[in-house]
């Protein structure tokens, strides 16, 4: 072969190679369309989107409106609440702490905070602060969410003495339970280390030196942007979800004091400048490479290191080629794969917004993705749409599988609905209002009244602002609660309905201890109920009058599209309906 023609042939694949590049390493050319497309078919009010290539921002705007019914559009500095996706911005302010080392990933938690317990005494003494922000801490899934879910009067310390109350749900370190009650105490950490709450030390420390000069993370400062959205959520269907989309009281939010785990709001140029800094490993914007960080390489590592597996189930029908290979998480990040690359992804969810943040690190890409509603198809198609495009996928409508997805599970959970609330006529319960009224307590929770006032049944969670309604006779002693909120009939469809079963004619004293399980499920039986159900054990689960001749209620909260669950107390199980 001749020098000339070896020549021309590396250059056509020098040339090759660099076209190959052009075509992957720029968003796809109809984007804009793209989005517009699939706000206006899904009905989202409003989105932004943030792409990041090799440092630079390539792509940062807003598409539709921030308010339903309004001309006010999104455009690239509109601010979204993040939800869950900030829980790297708070790993992140702990990493500043590690690097001028007034703390270390693995330090006990208690050397910093003296009063912070668990349930059990021995995981109190080893359990650190990397074990805050991985899951792994034996708390069940959502565990101890009512204490500041969907909105609360506790201060953030209230909370976290709170925690030990709060029984395990598995050993210390044996799996993936995800919760947000660790980042608020990782919040109130960052608050005793540094002598500023997390709010100010987030802000001035964090998203300052950041120059995400848009972002908030208090309250009073979104409410006081002009520049931001308003939340939204179908709620006149049978369940939150389907239905019409509403605009909802962006100021009966999540709330400041769970901010930790997901209070920072953002626009798509801040989130283009959070994502440069995390693929460049903490340096900031423009610097080079010797030049000033927000934190160092070695934090950035540990916080994208793999610290738990998280079990992987198989996606069904089209969405199969979503499951991953491996799953894990890690602090503050999801690490899984996709076409054969790496990813570190999060989502986050508060009401009535949604948010993605997805990277690609061997190709040094971030992509950042908000919603003014809570229609997470959007998310997920446009997100695995961006993908195959850098990861040399076909095109693909991954927003109609998973809409397909959703209106089936939606259908499915309609129809169980439908199912699971017949209705036996003719019933009366087994005691007078009165005989139900009292003032109950639960040593995590706390009070929760339940009160009789001409022969009307009121229950009120007293340290969870208007979150009180009016409980209905059903049938036997099951009741519904009609919320005095009207949108919580919708938002809260999943944790309706009160059993109280039959006691002895001759013992009809009100219940007085409250019991709330540490996960999404709450419940509550009298002492006397949990004495004796061992002994009515095999009884009770063949004959549901046996479960009836003890006094025992249950309210049950889960998740979107999951409609029923059941919750076991001391080998016995009591109703949990829709």
């Amino acid at each position: 072969m001749s020098r000339s023609h070896g020549a021309l042939r590396l250059g056509t694949l020098a040339l090759a190679l660099s076209f190959a590049g052009l075509v992957f390493a720029a968003p796809p050319a109809d984007l804009d369309a793209r989005v517009n497309e699939l706000i206006a078919k899904y009905g989202v009010p409003g989105m932004a989107v943030a792409i990041v290539e090799d440092g630079k921002t390539v792509h940062a705007k807003g598409y539709g409106v921030r308010r339903l019914g309004s001309n006010d559009t999104v455009d690239a500095d509109t601010i979204f609440p993040t939800g869950s996706t900030g829980k790297a911005i708070t790993a992140a302010a702990l990493a500043v702490l590690v690097d001028e080392g007034k703390i270390g990933w693995d330090d006990p938690v208690i050397d910093h905070m003296p009063d912070f317990r668990m349930y059990d005494a021995w995981v109190t003494r080893e359990i650190t602060i990397r074990d805050l922000l991985v899951h792994r801490s034996g708390l069940g899934l959502g565990a101890g969410d009512l204490l500041f879910i969907p909105r609360t009067s506790r201060t953030r310390a209230e909370v976290v003495h709170a925690l030990r109350q709060i029984k395990p749900a598995t050993s210390f370190r044996n799996g993936y339970a995800y919760d947000n009650i660790l980042y608020v105490v990782a919040g109130q950490l960052i608050e005793e280390v540094s002598g500023q709450s997390w709010e100010v030390f987030v802000r001035d420390r964090v998203l300052k030196p950041a120059g995400m000069l848009n972002s908030t993370t208090e309250e009073s400062a979104r409410f006081s942007t002009t520049n931001r959205v308003q939340p939204h959520a179908r709620l006149d269907g049978p369940f939150r979800g389907v239905g019409n989309q509403s605009v909802l009281n962006e100021r009966e939010g999540l709330g400041s004091t769970a901010a930790p785990a997901g209070g920072v709001s953002s626009s798509a140029n801040d989130m283009a400048r959070w994502l440069s800094i995390q693929l460049e490993r903490g340096l900031l914007p423009g610097e080079p490479e010797d030049g000033k960080r927000l934190f160092s390489a070695e934090a950035s590592r540990q916080m994208w290191l793999p610290q738990v597996n998280l079990p992987i189930s198989p996606a069904p029908g089209a969405l199969a080629p979503t499951t991953p290979n491996f799953s894990s998480y890690a602090l503050g990040w999801n690490v899984r794969d996709y076409r054969g690359a790496k990813l570190l992804e999060h989502g986050g969810a508060v009401f009535g917004v949604q948010a993605l943040v997805v990277m690609i690190p061997e190709k040094n890409i971030g992509i950042s993705l908000h919603i003014n509603s809570e229609d997470g198809e959007v998310l997920r198609g446009l997100q695995f749409e961006l993908l195959d495009h850098y990861l040399g996928g076909g095109k693909r409508d991954w927003a109609a599988d998973y809409s397909a997805f959703k209106k089936k599970r939606a259908e499915g959970a309609i129809a169980l609905l439908a199912g699971d609330q017949a209705r036996t006529k003719g019933t009366k319960p087994s005691l007078a209002p009165a005989g139900y009224a009292g003032a109950y307590a639960d040593s995590w929770y706390g009070p929760i009244a339940i009160t009789a006032d001409k022969g009307v049944l009121r229950i009120d969670f007293q340290q969870t602002p208007n979150m009180a309604g009016t409980l209905e006779h059903w049938h036997y002693d099951t009741f519904i609660t009609r919320w005095d909120d009207k949108t919580w009939n919708r938002r809260w469809s999943r944790s309706r309905w009160m059993r109280m079963a039959r006691s002895n004619a001759s013992r009809q004293r009100p219940l007085r201890r409250w019991r709330i399980s540490a996960t999404t499920t709450t419940t509550c039986c009298s002492r006397r109920f949990r004495r004796r159900s061992r002994r009515h054990k095999q009884q009770s689960a063949t004959n549901n009058n046996a479960t009836r001749r003890w006094r025992c209620c249950c309210l049950v909260e889960v998740g979107e599209l999951n409609p029923v669950r059941e919750h076991s107390i001391s080998g016995t199980t009591c109703l949990a309906r829709c």
